[in-house]
């Protein structure tokens, strides 16, 4: 039985694409690059901000600019990282239910850690008992480094840990830390990629998760 549930943010708990668009193309559009769609921003998440700015730009942008354009999506996101992001339909019933249960639950993003710990503040307050994002310098998913380290803080072990996540990268990061995975598929990710990458158990709504917890 699961006493611990890891999670994705983005893609995940919340549909964050819209506001990762709009800081991408707002740094993207003051140092003159053409904006990027819906669909290519969608394709460009999932290894942190650094990797979906990297995406973004083309490929012979000079470190310089890289840093510009990197440095002006951070401090506008930081600012507009809620104008349009909101928890998927059905998550705040599954949290509910989970916390009635007594499951202790944290998330795992390679989301900058302090915009991990503003969204978890403003959605997930009660609910959610530890979040980790990204930190210069510290590996990001799918290295188990995140992972372990929110398991040595929450005191759990991995045979009764679940990870929960919508991405190629969290199929790796669950198998990387020696965890079970449930993948979903309301994300950023189709579930035919995801069963490419090796997902076994994919869901189509949050509270199908209730039906892999025993």
């Amino acid at each position: 039985m699961y006493k611990t549930i890891i999670f994705d943010l983005d893609g995940t708990l919340l549909n964050t694409l819209d506001d990762l668009k709009d800081s991408t193309n707002y740094a993207l559009g003051k140092y003159g690059y053409a904006e990027r769609s819906f669909d290519e921003i969608r394709s460009f998440v999932g290894n942190g901000i650094r990797k979906l700015i990297e995406r973004a730009l083309p490929a012979d942008v000079s470190e310089e600019e890289f840093t510009n354009v990197y440095e002006s999506f951070k401090a506008h996101y930081r600012i507009h990282c809620n104008d349009k992001t909101g928890p998927y339909p059905g998550i705040m019933e599954l949290l509910e239910e989970l916390k009635n249960r007594g499951i202790v639950c944290a998330i795992a993003s390679n989301k900058s850690h302090p915009s991990v710990i503003t969204l978890k503040e403003i959605y997930f307050e009660g609910y959610i008992q530890e979040a980790a994002g990204a930190v210069d310098g510290k590996p990001t998913k799918p290295d188990p480094y995140m992972v372990s380290n929110l398991m040595k803080n929450l005191d759990c072990i991995p045979e009764e840990t679940l990870y929960v996540g919508d991405s190629q990268v969290d199929v790796m990061t669950a198998a990387n830390a020696g965890l079970d995975l449930v993948a979903v598929s309301w994300g950023f990710r189709t579930e035919e990629e995801l069963k490419k990458a090796g997902a076994s158990i994919i869901i189509k709504h949050p509270l199908d998760l209730l039906n892999y917890l025993n």
